[in-house]
């Protein structure tokens, strides 16, 4: 099954039934299409068994002393930073791809992590220590509450407010969603309509996106030469629950007009 087909199918599933680790591969897959998925896994799980004592200390020990994987403070934007395999042959990351390799190591050797979606760095939370919070970015350090809050102000450039929500645990579509959205960013600063073109359709593909989120995608599905995807979503979005019949037609006619120069 070609990496597209297998995507889809893989998104139509319950959130807790989606391979996080195979649908990450997925992404790396559609940037470079001589990534071996199966191989990859395999990687991963010979990575596991490296893993030893089988607890969140020895697992950080494997990922970030052993193998030496790091934060990328100098390309941070760089799409090879989004890609699982690039990960581990370059030994570089950003939060979320580093994230999800300690998270998919762990859960081979029964080490149950918790991704954490906080807003502008991603984090993993150890269900056993709830109170701190790892930083994958930073070679696995821990984070208490106040220390999360620093960052986020820090990240933000003034006092934010750290609500509960922003500590919430992130399911797989959100963390696949949030690692499109980072090679979107990437790809529009480097004007490669072809990769935008791509991470579009795939996040496009996820359930349960917020409806700004699918309008956005609309635009740039529409201005990317896609107008059937574009439609399609404009068409979810004035069929959800709550939206206003006024807006619900203006969204359809707008759908129409991108379908009428393909009929």
């Amino acid at each position: 099954m070609d990496p597209t087909s297998r995507w889809r199918e893989l998104m139509a599933r319950p959130d807790d039934q989606i391979p996080l680790d195979e649908a990450a591969l997925l992404i790396a897959a559609h940037a470079d299409p001589g990534i071996d998925v199966g191989a990859q896994l395999a990687r991963l799980d010979d990575l596991a068994a490296r893993v030893a004592p089988a607890d969140t200390d020895g697992l950080c020990h494997l990922v970030f002393d052993v193998l030496g994987l790091r934060g990328d403070g100098e390309t941070y934007d760089d799409p090879r930073n989004s890609s699982l395999p690039q990960v581990l042959d370059r030994r570089l990351g950003i939060p979320i791809t580093l994230s999800v390799l300690l998270i998919e190591i762990g859960r081979r050797r029964g080490v149950a992590l918790e991704g954490v979606g906080m807003p502008g760095h991603f984090l993993v939370r150890d269900p056993a220590r709830p109170e701190l919070l790892i930083d994958a970015f930073s070679a696995g350090r821990r984070l208490d509450r106040d220390q999360c809050a620093g960052l986020l102000a820090a990240l933000a450039g003034q006092p934010v407010e750290l609500r509960a929500d922003m500590l919430a645990a992130a399911g797989p579509r959100a963390i696949l969603a949030r690692m499109l959205a980072n090679l979107d960013n990437s790809f529009r600063r480097r004007r490669d309509q072809s990769g935008r073109r791509w991470a579009a359709r795939l996040e496009a593909a996820i359930p349960g996106l917020p409806a700004s989120r699918q309008l956005a995608l609309a635009d740039s599905l529409a201005g990317l030469g896609c107008p059937t995807e574009a439609a399609t979503l404009l068409e979810a979005v004035a069929g959800r629950p709550g939206v206003p019949p006024e807006a619900a037609r203006s969204l359809r006619t707008r759908a129409r007009g991108l379908s009428a120069p393909l009929n």
